[in-house]
């Protein structure tokens, strides 16, 4: 006898195919996406232009900058419809201010390249983090690719005592070249450097305890008192997370050991000494400090009236120095950033990073925060490095470097990673801020 086959299951199985090659379109785009970033994460921090000789010709920033915006197209195409977190919105709307305060600014073209060639990027790829890193293992590789950049960069840069002025600067030419940002970029990722030493085993445990200690020793010879400070925040930090929370007494016993080696290295260096002492005492002899102090105190104040005389849209993204007779920066992320692009831009960066810091509090009360070792592990990392960036940024102009905006994006991640995939039914049903593997995805990301 012969039966009619209906309808209804033709439609379903061609519903199901189709749905599954979406799906795979889908993977196919995030994946290219988080390669997109890593491979532009890799050529911001490690810049192979500085030691590979012959690529000083590419145009390695222009190629990272289109590796970026075609992250970002591939990553909205495979998400869909997306609703921002909150520390996201408020960057992007950063941005918008930026492209605002362009026809108002003393240098028009100098503004644009500001705000288009290096500003954008930074936005971009915090857009991109928050959206592609889709697994904890996603998260620790650009993490390690940041935190290994600035472990080479000060082993290298001590061995070979690269100096200028008396002091330690990185060996590459971007953002690890000047000390005083050599010495903060390696105050952010000290708390990094010892969750990877803590997830490690082994070999790779002893390399990163080594690069650990020239690390230290790189922030000595920098003679940077802003990065000296950021370092003891970060340390305070780590010590209470890692040894007092994390209830590894050895951790405190460590952090005693290198607190006595930096006294004794204070105690034996005269210079050195000198320099600390200048962070309060100003300029005295072999400090080092040049009259730098009372410059910073100069410059400071310059930076505020600038804030009051142009609240609205400031003298313009990259202006300050052209107003500065010496053509300086103000060295303070904070009142540079409100004296080029107003008041506004301040409060919008200042409401980014309290968004970031509250990411960071809802992944703490994340079950997973409580049951993952590693999870745990890199999110007071995070913390720590914020908190030591928060304070390094009164010293050192770090408004338009991708490191603080890439940080914001990371705890967007960590908020995403750290809800629960709840189960409803026989389906696995993803919580309102994670990724679905199939089908189309719409997620809400964290703060």
């Amino acid at each position: 006898m012969l039966t009619r086959s209906t309808g209804s299951g033709v439609e379903g199985g061609l519903a199901t195919t189709t749905a599954a090659k979406f799906s795979d379109l889908s993977r196919h785009r995030n994946s290219f996406a988080y390669g997109a970033l890593v491979v532009f994460c890799f050529l911001y921090f490690y810049r192979p232009e500085d030691f590979i000789p012959g690529t000083e010709h590419i145009p390695m920033a222009k190629i990272s900058g289109v590796l970026a915006f075609l992250g970002l197209i591939a990553g909205v195409a495979a998400q869909g419809k997306v609703k921002m977190p909150k520390a996201i919105k408020f960057l992007v709307v950063l941005l918008f201010q930026m492209v605002l305060t362009i026809p108002f600014a003393l240098w028009r073209g100098g503004a644009a390249d500001t705000v288009f060639n290096k500003f954008s990027k930074t936005v971009v790829t915090a857009i991109l983090v928050s959206m592609v890193v889709v697994s904890l293992r996603q998260l620790r590789q650009l993490l390690w690719i940041q935190t290994s950049a600035v472990v080479l960069v000060s082993f290298v840069s001590v061995l070979l005592r690269h100096q200028h002025d008396g002091r330690l600067s990185g060996v590459q030419k971007g953002i690890l070249e000047n000390s005083n940002d050599l010495a903060l970029n390696i105050a952010i990722v000290f708390p990094l450097c010892i969750a990877f030493m803590l997830h490690a085993r082994g070999l790779r445990k002893a390399l990163w305890i080594i690069g650990m200690m020239f690390m230290l020793v790189a922030v000595v010879m920098t003679y940077s008192r802003g990065g000296l400070l950021a370092l003891i925040i970060c340390g305070g930090f780590s010590l209470y997370e890692y040894g007092l929370k994390g209830k590894r007494r050895y951790f405190i016993g460590v952090a005693a050991l290198i607190a006595l080696i930096g006294v004794g290295i204070i105690a034996a260096s005269p210079n050195y000494r000198a320099r600390v002492a200048s962070i309060v005492m100003g300029n005295i002899e072999g400090s080092h400090d040049k009259g730098s102090r009372e410059a910073r105190k100069e410059l400071l104040k310059r930076s505020i009236v600038l804030s009051l005389q142009h609240p609205l849209f400031g003298v313009g993204p990259g202006n300050f120095p052209i107003v500065d007779s010496g053509w300086a920066v103000a060295h303070n992320t904070y009142t540079e950033l409100s004296a080029e692009a107003g008041i506004l831009a301040l409060i919008l960066f200042l409401m980014a990073l309290g968004s970031a810091f509250k990411n960071v509090a809802e992944a703490r009360k994340s079950e997973k925060y409580q049951t993952d070792p590693d999870y745990r592990l890199f999110t007071q990392a995070l913390f720590a490095g914020m908190a030591a960036y928060v304070v390094g940024g009164c010293f050192a102009s770090t408004e338009y470097n991708l490191y603080p905006y890439v940080m914001i994006g990371y705890t967007c991640v960590l908020v995403r990673l750290g809800q629960p995939i709840v189960e409803k039914g026989k389906e696995k049903v993803l919580s309102k801020a994670a990724f679905a593997g199939a089908g189309k995805p719409r997620p809400v990301w964290g703060r």
